[in-house]
């Protein structure tokens, strides 16, 4: 009786299991029918047409390729022949015999796509699909390759594709995507190959990329980007980078040491070759044509043990290249046309011997006369370095003179504080010793309630226009987090963890967690709150809102405050003094106005309110700058949450007792605390000076 039951369960379970990969399967194909229609029948779909098969034992073909596991679609390649013409004049609406109908509609497309909930590979490529790329792609989230190439897609890039944590393929290759390269790129932490050839991004090199330690193929090429390229040296798996034909017209970056490829041409790079491109010793290509870089190249170039293709054409260099400069064996192309060479041709270079191709013409040499300029035109260059190098002098000078007139303008703006914070210190006083202490609710004390009720009107007119602070939901910052998960965490300061989290509006945000002891009472946490809440400046990072959770797990002892600021997208002041980061670094002009900006907020902490907030925390790690390079100062009030508050354990006359004792102590230190900490915000101020005086 039992073995009958045993094998009468285990025929039921397979009857069961092989009735539900029947219907998972058929569902699964019906899809693709769908999709089929969606892309107005494709040839390379047409085994799909009629076949009532094992979904996952369809034969591929070169431009149909579907892979099955477990039973459910993870892979699926559809190539076409819809090829996007560089020189058709495309404008967001469809075109005959290169796009899909006017009747196409790629939302409803990517709705039915999404419901294929296992895909890891998409590709569709030269389907002739049209049309912004909708948001909803996210849905997709097991993706790890997304191939969108040759269609005729537009619009920016949907910021829902950096919840596909697990993606490291994304090439959006000869479409028409526009706008700025999406500088939440860093959020793909896997990612390893990034391809945007051939669209029409413009704008800055987003120095995002830069944190994305994983990549090993970038490829941006064939766009409008402009301004600086960033250091790149953190970028220590790359191992191809193509920027050409693009607007790029800063100095070269440095470059990771395990680049083989090099694509920089047609772009508006000036200055010299660092030498230290001589040490990437695995490099094999090599393309500086087109620029505007001048000097002398380093000898090393020619000589490093991989290089095959070197390409210096079409630049401003100059000089001679020594006689005696060595050249790899794998070199087999140079081309030095087009610059301002003078003197002779190294004998590596001009040996017949070698199966090396090496062009030179349109420079000063003393070779082949035919296809040379005469040596005046290229002294002119040479002239032109010795020009600069003075100038380098000049501009040496000036930098000392305005470092010495910033120090200057500092020390006077300093004074003032000094004069004005003096006046009103008495003023601070009195107010604090008029506090009434019949109406101080059980638990708070004297001094918080004397914050949050004289907030003075500097402050009340800082709050115009300023973000309205609001309660969060503990399940709103977790949302906003991936349940505060690791990748979303910016650092941790003496305080606690810094989380970056993007709210359901769209809007980003960092979340700072504090852990306070629970002899902070909740009703004295929101007097705390409600002070730092009405801290509003221009210089001053808003606070948007916050969260109290008194039920911390295993931590009976413990109240988690999560405090919600607004994002500053633009690093902190430190990163922009330092070497490691040229790209972003600061004129004095900027200089001098970011410091004047935290002078007015510390300004703003000292006698917009009353009392006065000190023990801000002034350094240049806490003062960040938005995307106009406002200074913004962070960290500050968090002595309002850390600093111990006694708790009276008596009531009645026992607590009176206690405040009267605890404000007499407070009026007979005020002075020396008051003096101390105003002597710390100039001793740290100062110390931001120094800090930029020794900087670049």
């Amino acid at each position: 009786m039992g073995w009958s039951s045993w094998f009468l369960f285990v025929y039921l379970s397979w009857g069961f299991f092989i009735s539900s990969t029947h219907e998972s399967q058929n569902y699964q194909l019906q899809l693709l029918l769908q999709l089929r229609k969606h892309l107005e029948y494709p040839s390379q779909m047409d085994i799909l047409e009629g076949y009532n098969g094992d979904l996952c034992n369809l034969s591929s073909s070169p431009n149909m390729r579907i892979v099955c596991l477990e039973n459910n679609v993870t892979e699926l390649q559809i190539t076409g022949d819809k090829l996007v013409k560089v020189s058709s004049d495309f404008h967001g609406f469809a075109i005959p015999n290169q796009t899909l109908s006017e009747s196409f509609s790629i939302d409803s497309f990517v709705t039915t796509l999404t419901r294929l909930t296992s895909l890891k590979v998409l590709r569709l490529v030269s389907l002739g699909i049209w049309g912004p790329l909708p948001d909803k792609i996210h849905r997709l989230y097991s993706l790890e390759v997304l191939d969108l190439c040759s269609n005729f897609m537009f619009g920016s890039v949907p910021p829902q594709l950096s919840r596909l944590v697990k993606l490291n393929s994304l090439s959006l290759d000869d479409n028409y995507f526009n706008g700025s390269v999406p500088d939440w790129l860093d959020s793909l932490s896997n990612l390893t190959i990034l391809s945007l050839k051939s669209n029409r991004f413009n704008g800055q090199f987003p120095s995002s990329i830069c944190r994305i330690t994983t990549l090993t193929d970038m490829a941006l090429s064939h766009n409008q980007l402009t301004g600086k390229l960033p250091d790149l040296s953190t970028l220590s798996s790359l191992h191809m980078l193509d920027l050409r034909e693009n607007k790029l017209d800063s100095e070269l970056p440095g470059l990771p040491k395990e680049l083989i490829t090099v694509l920089l041409s047609n772009n508006s790079f000036s200055g010299k070759i660092p030498g230290q491109f001589g040490q990437l010793n695995q490099l094999q290509h090599l393309d500086f044509s087109s620029n505007h870089l001048s000097g002398t190249p380093p000898s090393s170039l020619f000589s490093l043990p991989n290089i095959s293709y070197l390409n210096l054409a079409s630049n401003m260099l100059s000089g001679s290249l020594p006689n005696h400069l060595s050249c790899s064996s794998k070199l087999g192309f140079v081309d030095l046309s087009s610059n301002k060479f003078i003197g002779g041709l190294p004998s590596c270079l001009s040996s017949m011997l070698d199966e090396r191709v090496v062009k030179f013409g349109g420079n000063c040499l003393s070779i082949d006369s035919q296809n040379q300029h005469q040596e005046s035109y290229c002294s002119v260059a040479n002239e032109e370095g010795k020009r600069s190098r003075c100038r380098a002098v000049g501009i040496l000078v000036a930098a000392i003179g305005g470092a010495v007139l910033v120090i200057s303008l500092l020390a006077f703006v300093v004074v003032i504080l000094r004069r004005r914070y003096c006046s009103r210190r008495k003023l601070e006083q009195n107010i604090i010793s008029k506090v009434e202490q019949a109406n101080i609710p059980n638990g708070v004390s004297s001094e918080v309630l004397a914050n949050a009720r004289f907030i003075s009107q500097a402050a009340k007119l800082g709050t115009q226009g300023a973000p309205v602070c609001r309660v969060f939901s503990l399940e709103e910052l977790k949302e906003a987090t991936n349940n505060f998960d690791s990748s979303s965490i910016m650092g941790e300061g003496l305080t606690g963890k810094i989380c970056k989290g993007r709210l359901e509006n769209g809007t980003y945000v960092v979340i700072r967690c504090l852990s306070l002891s629970k002899k902070h009472s909740i009703q004295n946490l929101k007097v705390r709150l409600d002070l730092v809440s009405k801290l509003h400046h221009p210089h001053l990072v808003s606070l948007l809102g916050h969260c109290v959770d008194s039920g911390v797990q295993n931590d009976s002892s413990s109240t988690k405050v999560y405090l919600v600021y607004e994002y500053v997208s633009n690093g902190n002041y430190r990163t922009h003094l330092s070497e490691t980061c040229p790209e972003k670094g600061l004129k004095w002009p900027d200089r001098l106005t970011i410091l004047i900006g935290v002078a007015k907020a510390v300004h703003f902490l000292h006698t917009g309110v009353i009392p006065g907030t000190f023990n801000n925390r002034l350094k240049t790690n806490n003062i960040l700058l938005d995307e106009h390079r406002i200074a913004k100062l962070t960290d500050y009030g968090m002595s309002i949450f850390t600093d111990e508050i006694e708790k009276p354990e008596a009531k009645g006359d026992g607590l009176k007792s206690s405040l009267e004792i605890r404000n007499t102590v407070m009026r007979v230190d005020a002075q020396f605390m008051v003096d101390s900490s105003f002597r710390a915000s100039v001793y740290c101020t100062m110390i931001c000076i120094v800090e930029e005086e020794m900087d670049p």
